[in-house]
């Protein structure tokens, strides 16, 4: 099972209202990540159109969201109408969450 993260302020205390208000409103990339693996050059460089690539991660296994490159929280697939979604299971602390985008 993936592990949430966060990290600290840099300053080491609580946001200040206003630095509180310019964090929520920042525009992040939302990731959800699959899976990985690691694999040589040598194989990547044979990969072409129609290659399948196999991870080690069961397809029922839940799936990480990820801001910051941190994951934030857990879920699974859903189709939503003709679109990919993420239905979330758990999510961390929000106040953590807030105070991890604020690093640098």
């Amino acid at each position: 099972m993936p592990v949430l993260r966060t990290l600290p302020l840099a300053s080491g205390g609580a946001p200040t209202p206003s630095e509180l208000e310019r964090l929520l409103s920042l525009q992040v990339p939302l990731i959800v990540k699959l899976a990985e693996l690691n694999i040589s050059l040598q194989e990547i460089m044979r990969l072409g159109p129609g290659a399948i690539i196999e991870f080690p991660k069961p397809s029922d296994e839940p799936l990480e969201l990820m801001i910051n490159n941190k994951t934030v929280a857990i879920g699974e697939a859903v189709k939503v109408g003709e679109n990919f979604g993420l239905k979330v299971t758990q999510i961390g602390d929000m106040k953590q969450l807030i105070q991890s985008l604020g690093q640098a």
